[in-house]
């Protein structure tokens, strides 16, 4: 029941998501098909396509078509084409108008007359791996430097501490992009051998064949990873301390248990409620806070996909990327959720 409760939760957001995005881009000025036609086109052809896309129908009228496209749940007229897009099931028909259980339909691209689902699935998968890469290295880091600092008395260790936080958390991401990608990629690229931009695939100078380059990988996700790096490392430091003053652990000590133990055993794990919280929180901001970091290194993920498309009034692909990025940070809070449980059995009795 709480697991469900949760999944009703997020399912109501990813409504609410879908109604401001959809109402806050129609208020905003700009003609998505004079972007497509350019401005000089002929307007029997603009309204053609207005007509087509269905722009031109009332406001309220377009954003339930969009909330019945995207619903599991839906009602078409027979003849309607997406039912001929889409995989469905009819459930009910009255008269022309059938139930239909279906995947949800994201529309095609204004531009490319790509579907968007199509679009996303070839573009998220590398912000994903970068997210991960970019999480990993900000947890393990810093469980690491954290947990030294908590348990490690020494100058060195505290100085560097007060280095990782300070750094991670004062540089904006964008401008930690353009540093990295200068310093790293530029400066000293014939040492570090990466460049300054560069995707997760490329093609081959000499073959043209596509080529996997996992190199492209470390230098956005060392930019993307640096701030949740400065807030584990300081979460886990204070929490890891708190945890070592508490009764339980002066107990342990007394029955004579190493150190090590007694942190690896009993406190580190007291001490990743917070940590848990923050990676959830951070990975999620990751997935939709990786648009500067992949824009500076032209990784080609959901980033780029959601500049180009408001740089063209892209309607539809702007939805379809908000609701993917949507929809994760729901799984990612249910998933949380899950691991609280595991840690904290009261949780789930709340």
């Amino acid at each position: 029941m709480y697991i469900v409760r949760k999944i009703l939760y997020g399912i109501l957001v990813l409504y609410g998501v879908a109604t401001l995005v959809f109402f806050l881009f129609n208020i905003i000025p700009g003609d998505p098909v004079r972007m497509m036609l350019g401005q000089r086109a002929d307007e029997k052809d603009v309204q053609a396509i207005r007509s087509e896309l269905g722009l031109d129908k009332p406001i309220v009228q377009q954003y339930f078509g969009y909330i019945n496209d995207l619903s599991p749940l839906s009602f078409y007229r027979e003849e309607n084409p997406t039912l001929d897009k889409v995989s469905h099931i009819r459930i009910l028909r009255v008269g022309e108008v059938s139930v239909v259980a279906k995947t949800p339909y994201l529309r095609y691209s204004y531009q490319s007359r790509r579907g968007v689902g199509d679009i996303l699935r070839e573009a998220f998968p590398n912000t994903l791996l970068l997210a991960l890469v970019a999480m990993g290295f900000a947890t393990v880091i810093g469980l690491v430097i954290g947990t030294l600092a908590a348990v490690v008395d020494a100058d060195w260790i505290n100085r560097l501490t007060l280095f990782v936080t300070t750094l991670g958390m004062s540089l904006p991401s964008f401008f930690a992009a353009i540093l990295v990608a200068y310093i790293f990629g530029f400066v000293f690229t014939d040492i570090t051998g990466l460049s300054m931009t560069g995707s997760l695939y490329g093609v081959d100078d000499y073959t043209g064949e596509t080529c996997l380059n996992l190199r492209n990988l470390i230098l956005p996700s060392l930019t993307l990873g640096l701030r949740p790096l400065a807030v584990i490392t300081e979460l886990v430091r204070t929490s890891l301390l708190e945890t070592m003053s508490m009764d339980y652990i002066r107990t342990a000590k007394a029955k004579g248990l190493s150190k090590g133990r007694i942190v690896a055993v009993h406190a580190l794990r007291n001490a990743l409620t917070p940590v848990v919280t923050a990676v959830s929180g951070w990975f999620a901001s990751l997935l939709a806070g990786a648009v500067f970091v992949e824009y500076v290194f032209d990784w080609k993920g959901i980033g780029v996909v959601i500049v180009n498309a408001l740089n063209t009034f892209d309607f539809p692909v702007i939805m379809g990327s908000v609701l993917l990025i949507g929809m994760m940070l729901v799984v990612i809070n249910i998933i949380v959720d899950i691991i609280y449980g595991v840690l904290d059995p009261r949780v789930r009795l709340s």
